[in-house]
């Protein structure tokens, strides 16, 4: 019945634009939620960071255990940011076909016509091959297919620069702890030294101790979410 009416009766423009609207709309509170989530898991991992080098510095013993567990910890921080950041770039994408969505579809009704946009298909085009945003961004292009803002649609395949994700270059690891850490020590040294209360030490490097894998574990597991 449905491909009946797609061959007898034109989609209503306005029903159109409202749909158009309302997949943009759910793709942008997505990537926020998605963006205010790895903020989140960045000060985790950050804290843990930071948690690590206490250890180390409370109990020499444990210093080489805590390094290597700063690395890891600063590793995760930079996939971290790269995601947070690649998603912030595609929520400005995302504005930008919005933005030529609508214009599309107000010279359509001035005009009586509309052109198709090589601009709003390259930009859709590099959206649908993001992970967060497949499905939905598959089902705009479909409607702008539909309304011939664009010639065809998009392809399945990933874009070269989300199949990376290795390992991180050590020197960036060195610059990610060198930055956390000069934080660090530059609030110690403006901060009045007072005497550290020595019965409270024990409780908070046990308590270090047993929550840093846990939360490690959390971490990564909400990255891997997010990027799936």
């Amino acid at each position: 019945m449905e491909s009946l009416k797609a061959v007898f009766w034109k989609p209503d423009p306005q029903a159109q634009v409202r749909k158009c609207n309302q997949i943009m709309r759910e793709n942008t509170r997505k990537l926020d939620r998605d963006i205010a989530q790895l903020k989140v898991v960045e000060n985790k991992t950050r804290t843990l960071i930071l948690q690590a080098s206490r250890r180390a510095q409370r109990n020499p013993s444990q210093a080489k255990q805590a390094a290597q567990e700063t690395r890891i910890f600063a590793r995760e921080l930079i996939r971290t940011r790269k995601t947070s950041q690649r998603l912030i770039t595609s929520k400005a994408q995302l504005n930008s076909v919005a933005m030529q969505v609508q214009e599309a579809f107000a010279v359509r009704k001035i005009e009586g016509s509309i052109r198709s946009s090589v601009g709003i298909m390259k930009d859709v085009n590099s959206l649908v091959r993001l992970p967060e945003l497949t499905g939905t961004m598959r089902e705009l292009s479909q409607e702008l297919v539909k309304a011939g803002i664009i010639e065809e649609m998009v392809g399945d395949s990933l874009p070269d620069e989300l199949e990376e994700e290795d390992e991180e270059a050590e020197s960036e690891v060195d610059k990610v702890l060198g930055e956390i850490l000069r934080d660090r020590m530059g609030k110690v040294a403006a901060t009045p030294s007072t005497p550290e209360p020595v019965q409270q030490a024990p409780a908070a490097e046990d308590e270090d101790e047993e929550d840093a894998e846990a939360m490690l574990d959390q971490m990564r597991g909400r990255l891997e979410a997010l990027k799936s």
